[in-house]
């Protein structure tokens, strides 16, 4: 499985240790200052692309503000959709290098590949979504990057319907994004796809993530064991299910996976903290 299709759902350590081993894998922006509470609308609101860049752009210097306006003109003026592609791909990067802003970098990256309607550049887009999901703590935020993948998915999937890749990421917006009252709308199609090959690990992955985020912890060690088999150095099933294991109490359990993991990272903080949390399960 290739780093960018890890999707992360876990506790408080899960999700240190692994935005500490896997934090520059989301590129080529992660960090840079998020939005605040006012932009994240943390009542049930939506949460939209221009209250995103509203907010972000408060934190801007002079010089940022004056370039980012005079690429934004340059998109209203361009007449050519081609001129359009080389502007939206030029605003992302100055949200990525110059201000360190991912959810910038991904409206106008996917913005750009809205345009270019290719199914590369649609499905590159909608994975940078997904990806910053396993971040994403808060409700509306979560809803409108599973939203914005959706949307990408949905056009991926329109050039080439057969792509399974494509389905289970579609699937996984439903069941991570909280977008739809009805999760068996994510969970059905990827469930088909891995009926038809139980070795997509990809699938599995995220059938497991649906059954712990569901606490149907019993099903979702089935789906993460699977993808242990099938890659034995995937780390995210590693600590998916040592972090299951805990939250069904068995706690021996947990504590060997604990271990795995750990002799797989050569981070000497991270293994630290795993040390601490091992010991403190075996107690």
């Amino acid at each position: 499985m290739k780093k960018q299709q890890y999707f992360l759902v876990g506790g408080g350590f899960l999700l240190f240790v692994l935005l500490y081993f896997f934090g520059n894998t989301v590129p080529p922006a992660k960090r840079g200052n998020a939005p605040t509470q006012s932009a994240q609308h943390t009542d049930n609101h939506s949460l939209t692309d221009e209250a995103i860049l509203a907010e972000y752009k408060k934190n801007l210097s002079s010089s940022q503000s004056m370039a980012i306006t005079k690429l934004e003109n340059e998109v209203k003026r361009g007449d050519v959709k081609d001129q359009q592609i080389h502007t939206y791909h030029q605003l992302a990067r100055f949200w990525s290098d110059s201000v360190k802003a991912f959810e910038p970098y991904a409206i106008y990256t996917g913005s750009a590949a809205k345009l270019e309607n290719s199914e590369k550049s649609l499905t590159f887009a909608a994975r940078l979504y997904l990806d910053r999901l396993m971040t994403a703590g808060n409700p509306a935020l979560q809803q409108w990057l599973a939203g914005n993948a959706k949307e990408l998915f949905e056009k991926a999937l329109s050039i080439n319907p057969a792509n399974d890749s494509s389905k289970i990421g579609l699937g996984a917006c439903y069941i991570l994004g909280n977008i739809s009252s009805n999760p068996m709308e994510g969970i059905l199609p990827i469930r088909q796809i891995v009926e038809k090959n139980p070795n997509n690990a990809y699938g599995q992955m995220i059938l497991g993530l649906g059954g712990k985020i569901s606490g149907q912890y019993d099903k979702a060690i089935e789906r993460f064991l699977i993808v242990t088999k099938l890659e034995p150095n995937n780390l995210d099933a590693i600590f998916n299910l040592a972090e299951v294991y805990e939250l069904k109490g068995e706690k021996k359990t947990a504590a060997d996976w604990y271990e795995k993991a750990k002799q797989k990272i050569d981070y000497a903080e991270i293994r630290q903290e795993l040390d601490k949390r091992i010991i403190e399960l075996r107690k």
